[in-house]
């Protein structure tokens, strides 16, 4: 009996579980009530003495049934077992039990409505309505098949119709009744978590915006915070719902600031030792505030009290070490940190974001969690739009949408960044108050560490600034850093609204980027002017700064479009930079521009293998990572991408690697061989070119890939914990030239 409890439990926890899919949990519950409804099947069989071959052929299903969705369970692809069993009801389970069971006068008509059930509650979309129809059309067909062919059909003695007729209606019955059930109590049940978590939600809310009115300095802090705490969670491996539980008791980490002096949060400059130590009194008042929710308790009260707590035992306020620091803690320390250095404070400008990152590697071990401190890199490197940071309404504006400046670059907008999807910035411009002079609207077109302009030299060279080119309103251009630009004008396409005071203009400016080239047209309502430019890569950002002479802007609303442009959607004035045009091998040549946004098709692994190819790091280059990486995965299209795509191991030649959760344990081992010069020595390496190889060898569930350049030996062990139908390995990388790749197989 307890066995039974226990699987009754687990079934139950399951399918009222709202993070898990309602159509997945449905699925669960109508597959756990069709096969009692089997094994019921082959009890009456036996009572009924049906043939042999009925009872057995029963029995088989149901254990066949049993088996394939514990393996999908499992697998994780109950979408695909929706599917396939709608397949197998259809066009094997129905007509079986039209023919064996006494067609249109036995039980078969009641059997057919748990087709109709099945697939109406379970399916979704097209496939949902392709099988009705499919349903319809086979029980039509097995109807005139019974009419005019009754000797297919098994009949039974009448008593025995009426029997098989009456379990058929009790079966059919129970199942329809507790999925309706279920439904119904479903909905009551999560309208009744919706209103508690409403509730919760408005309460956190509240919290939060307290906290916020009382530093102009973390405004949306918290919010940040917890949406990078859910990112984390949700790569470390956590369930949906657990990342759901970080994300409020991250919400909440800041709550204690309530309890400190207004003064002193707000204080601009650095804080004094006495003021430092009232500070550090927040994570204390946070568990204080917070011990009476009972939502997620102890998530949140570890949050408040323990995310300033150190990896190596020196934070506060009790110095816990390592692992002794809840989970929850640390995961938040790591994104706390992170979302610091990348806002606004009162005592310094925002760091840029590679910046960040290069100050959490070296706190991983010491301030941070090794573990979510790699896990916070890697969602750095995927952020390749730079999206991860302090944002306002129209945060180029510095959170207003006004901007005066007398000569073009005293005030200037923050960068508004530019990609494949449309920026449209709308705005009124004119000239100063109380000047008579004409107004000269600019842009400027750059790119720098922080998105935004700086002329100071030692802030040009500190955050790369690196000026494009400037744009006029009017239509003319000054090309600084670009290849080329051309302007064309053409009348105006729109209707615009040009209501306003007198000597003062409506414009609308739409820009855009592909790869190498950007596309800006500014729209005044008499001409278009349109601006091609050709930049001098695909790897720097292309931002538009808002300046001019003597102008102020205002009424500034800037918007993105959600479709993304084609590749030919700007003309080209200038050949693309290439700098793959060396030798080809067995593979195609490929330039990665940013952070893997290319990559070679996936390449079989197979034991003994070795992979050679030249790697050159791209002129833009600067940091460690920008280098060649060594991508195992399992895709079906053999390319790192795709809804079955997996990755078992990302290895960087700088030494580091990423691993995905529950499908494969990476160890990575670095050693420093005596010809290591140093890492600038290793980067301006890369810049030169070299000629790499990587071995690979498999040994029962592990592939272990070495490589070694410039005095860095790598070797990485990959424990497979779910083997892919095939192994694939590609080459992509940051910023780097991939040529002459070439397969080297044991066999040759």
């Amino acid at each position: 009996m307890s066995f039974i409890k226990n699987i009754n439990n687990r079934i139950s926890k399951y399918i009222y579980n709202s993070s898990i899919d309602l159509r997945d949990r449905s699925f669960m519950l109508f597959s756990v009530l069709v096969l009692a409804s089997l094994y019921v099947a082959v009890i009456c069989g036996l009572i009924m003495r049906e043939p042999l071959s009925a009872t057995v052929s029963t029995l088989i299903g149901a254990v066949g049934f049993s088996a394939y969705v514990h393996y999908s369970f499992k697998k994780n692809s109950l979408n695909r077992a929706r599917i396939v069993l709608s397949v197998i009801v259809v066009f094997v389970f129905l007509p079986t039990m039209f023919f064996s069971n006494g067609g249109a006068t036995g039980g078969a008509p009641t059997w057919l409505l748990l087709g109709l059930v099945y697939i109406g509650l379970i399916l979704e979309g097209k496939i949902r309505t392709v099988m009705l129809l499919i349903s319809i059309v086979m029980t039509s067909i097995c109807w005139l098949v019974g009419y005019f062919f009754p000797q297919l059909v098994t009949e039974y003695s009448r008593g025995g119709n009426y029997f098989d007729s009456l379990v058929a209606l009790i079966i059919v019955g129970a199942i329809e009744y507790t999925l309706i059930a279920f439904h119904l109590r479903l909905n009551r049940r999560e309208q009744e978590n919706k209103n508690l978590r409403r509730l919760f939600e408005q309460t956190a809310t509240a919290l939060v915006n307290a906290i916020d009115a009382k530093d102009e300095y973390t405004h949306g802090h918290s919010s940040r915070v917890a949406a990078y705490s859910k990112n984390i969670a949700k790569l470390s491996g956590k369930s949906p719902e657990e990342c759901e539980e970080i994300y409020y008791a991250a919400l909440l980490h800041d709550v204690g600031k309530i309890g400190v002096s207004e003064s002193i949060i707000n204080k601009a400059g650095r804080l004094t030792d006495e003021e430092y130590e009232e500070i550090k009194k927040h994570p204390v008042f946070g568990a204080q505030i917070l011990h009476s929710i009972s939502e997620y308790p102890n998530l949140i009260i570890g949050a408040a009290h323990y995310h300033h707590e150190r990896y190596d035992g020196k934070g506060y306020p009790e110095r816990l070490k390592g692992e002794d620091i809840p989970e929850i803690a640390r995961i938040i320390a790591v994104a706390d940190a992170y979302d610091a250095m990348t806002s606004k404070r009162s005592y310094r400008e925002t760091i840029p974001q590679q910046k960040a990152r290069e100050e959490i590697v070296k706190g991983s071990g010491t301030q941070f969690d090794p573990k979510f401190a790699k896990v916070m890199q890697h969602l750095i490197d995927m952020d390749t739009e730079y999206e991860m940071k302090e944002k306002d309404n129209v945060q180029e504006l510095s959170g207003g949408n006004e901007l005066s400046c007398s000569v073009v670059g005293d005030e200037i907008s923050d960068g508004i960044l530019l990609g494949a999807n449309i920026r449209q910035i709308r705005m009124r411009c004119g000239a100063l108050e109380g000047t008579r002079a004409d107004f000269r609207p600019v842009m400027v077109l750059f790119d720098s560490l922080d998105g935004r302009y700086h002329d100071q030299p030692k802030d040009v060279a500190d955050l790369n600034y690196f000026e494009y080119a400037r744009l006029m309103f009017s239509g003319e251009s000054e090309l600084t850093g670009a290849r080329k630009i051309e302007v064309k004008e053409e009348k105006s396409s729109g209707v615009m609204d040009r209501s306003g005071k007198k000597g003062r203009k409506f414009y609308e400016i739409e820009g855009v980027r592909v790869k190498d080239h950007v596309m800006i047209t500014v729209d005044d309502g008499s001409k278009t002017t349109i601006f091609t430019v050709a930049l001098p890569d695909n790897t720097r950002y292309a931002y538009i700064g808002l300046s001019g002479e003597n102008c102020h802007f205002y009424n500034v609303s800037i918007t993105t479009s959600e479709e993304t442009v084609s590749e030919g959607f700007i003309p080209r004035i200038a050949e693309e930079v290439s700098y793959i045009d060396g030798p080809e091998g067995d593979v195609p040549n490929i330039q990665v521009d940013s952070y893997r946004t290319a990559s070679t098709e996936g390449i079989p692994v197979r034991d003994g293998m070795k992979i050679s190819f030249h790697a050159k790091s791209l002129p833009t280059a600067r940091l460690v990572w920008h280098c060649a990486y060594v991508d195992m995965f399992y895709s079906s299209s053999k390319m790192p991408s795709g809804d079955d795509y997996q990755e078992y191991a990302l290895i960087r030649l700088d030494g580091e690697n990423w691993d995905t959760e529950g499908i494969a344990r990476n160890k990575v081992i670095v050693n420093i061989v005596d010809d290591f010069e140093g890492w600038d020595a290793w980067k301006e390496n890369n810049k030169k070119g070299y000629d790499c190889t990587v071995s690979f060898k498999i040994d029962g569930d592990k592939i272990i890939t070495t490589t070694e350049n410039f005095g860095i030996s790598l070797k990485n062990i990959t424990t497979v914990l779910q083997a892919p139908p095939e192994m694939y390995v590609c080459l992509t990388g940051d910023q780097v030239a991939i040529t002459n790749i070439k397969i080297i197989n044991p066999e040759s």
